[in-house]
């Protein structure tokens, strides 16, 4: 089976100071449809960087990047904008909702480009349907300051559901919330491989981390299985 993306040999070196400092030094990943990851790493190790690169924000240096069987390595940014909208969606820790609209509103803001003309039948149904998934469908009228952190997070977890993309990144998606929020969260988060999607996770929890099909830490620029057992 052809994986959804894969990276090797992914290097990457920040270059805005004094001294260059690599990042990524030869990072190899394959993520297939349903797969869940989880990835570890200290502060700084390069985690964000990382993403940054397979949610097609950044390029890597050198290496390959295969997004299917397409390499999208030096993909120009108007065509990889055009990748990110189809392809992928990105959870944050912040929730970038607004506040004046709907949780239903602020989902259907994901819609409003790079899907085309749909008809309001059809929107509200995906719409519904993203919110049902995450288990806040009941929430759909209600405005972001009635929300409880996790239930925004939801929210925002739906927003990137809606296009339905076959792989999510979440990054840190539980870092402002409460141990037991940030459960609901990643639980909600994991459902999403029952239906195809490849997820990503980025986290500092552990326990949060073994949720997840498998565990990787990134160290020294390197993503290697954690040394950690870990029971899913």
């Amino acid at each position: 089976m052809t994986p959804l993306i894969r990276l090797a040999g992914v290097t990457k070196t920040l270059k805005g100071q004094e001294q260059p400092r690599t990042i990524l030094a030869g990072v190899d990943l394959t993520v297939h449809s349903g797969d869940s990851v989880a990835i570890l790493g200290r502060s700084g190790s390069g985690k964000s960087t990382l993403l940054s690169v397979i949610g097609l924000f950044d390029r890597p240096d050198e290496g390959q990047y295969l997004l299917g069987e397409q390499d999208i390595t030096r993909i120009p940014e108007r065509k990889a904008a055009a990748l990110r909208s189809a392809e992928f969606g990105f959870v944050f820790q912040r929730f970038f909702l607004l506040k004046h609209l709907t949780a239903a509103q602020n989902v259907a803001m994901a819609l409003v480009n790079g899907q085309g003309w749909l008809s309001r039948r059809k929107r509200k149904a995906k719409v519904l349907a993203a919110l049902d998934r995450v288990g806040i469908a009941h929430l759909a009228k209600h405005k972001p300051p009635r929300l409880s952190g996790g239930e925004q997070q939801r929210v925002a977890i739906a927003r990137a559901l809606v296009r339905e993309p076959r792989i999510l990144l979440a990054d840190e998606p539980t870092g402002a919330l409460d141990t037991e929020t940030g459960n609901l969260v990643v639980e909600a988060l994991r459902a999403t491989t029952d239906h195809g999607c490849g997820l990503v996770l980025v986290t500092h929890d552990r326990d949060h981390a073994a949720k997840m099909g498998r565990v990787l830490r990134l160290s020294d620029g390197l993503l290697n299985p954690a040394a950690e057992r870990v029971v899913v």
